[in-house]
């Protein structure tokens, strides 16, 4: 049963509503990659509620947290299996473990970016494929790349539209709203993950740090990214 919300929620709801009505209208055949974090919480609710025709689907890695599985158990129960899950090939991280073992990621930049390749990037294309938009939770609050974003962007990379509907929510908007629809959430977002991927590459931030920091924390800032959300933009 939906909560009330407060005029303020109830009007960014709106806006995300009419943004992924407009990515139906325009595109066509619309795809949600569901990230399984909060703002996916805040996504996933507001296309299933307003937008059937958008399809919901999520990448089960193989190295995601135990916690972040017991969320999409609960999801699958809410949303009456609307999510599908896809996995990546058995022959490629067969492939990738035997190159660069099985923690290999944590050699060089390369090595991680070739994990992400196989375990992410590659089940991504085979999402996207077919569809002419997809969208993301991405908001400009999370990292100094994503406060470049655009509501609306041609991704060259994959060659299809980009819509991103939270672009200017704040964090406290997303948890207010998940509070008021007392929404699942993943019980790390409670231990200082607010960015939570694959468990050997994800950590707790601490104090000052943005939201991306505990993502592939070994790295420079400038390179923790897996590749979805490229960094050279065009117009859309």
């Amino acid at each position: 049963m939906a909560q009330i919300l407060t005029l303020e929620l109830e009007a960014k709801a709106a806006q995300v509503r009419e943004a992924l009505g407009a990515a139906v209208q325009q595109y066509g055949r619309v795809v949600y990659a569901n990230s399984l974090g909060p703002e996916a919480m805040v996504l996933t609710d507001l296309i299933c509620a307003s937008s059937p025709a958008i399809d919901i689907v999520t990448i089960d890695t193989g190295r995601l947290h135990e916690e972040t599985y017991e969320l999409l158990g609960k999801l699958q129960t809410r949303y009456r299996n609307r999510i599908r899950v896809l996995y990546p090939q058995g022959t490629q991280v067969s492939e990738l473990v035997s190159r660069q073992g099985i923690n290999g990621f944590f050699d060089s930049v390369e090595a991680r970016r070739a994990c992400c390749n196989v375990r992410k990037i590659v089940p991504f294309k085979s999402i996207v494929s077919g569809y002419s938009a997809w969208i993301t939770g991405v908001r400009r609050e999370q990292s100094a790349t994503r406060a470049e974003g655009r509501p609306v962007e041609w991704d060259e990379q994959h060659g299809l539209h980009k819509v991103s509907p939270l672009l200017d929510w704040t964090e406290d908007q997303v948890w207010s709203y998940i509070r008021a629809r007392h929404l699942p959430y993943n019980s790390l977002n409670d231990k200082g993950y607010p960015s939570i991927g694959c468990a050997p590459c994800t950590r707790a931030i601490l104090p000052g740090e943005d939201q991306r920091a505990g993502r592939w924390w070994w790295e420079s800032p400038e390179s923790r990214e897996c590749g979805l959300h490229p960094r050279v933009r065009s117009k859309a």
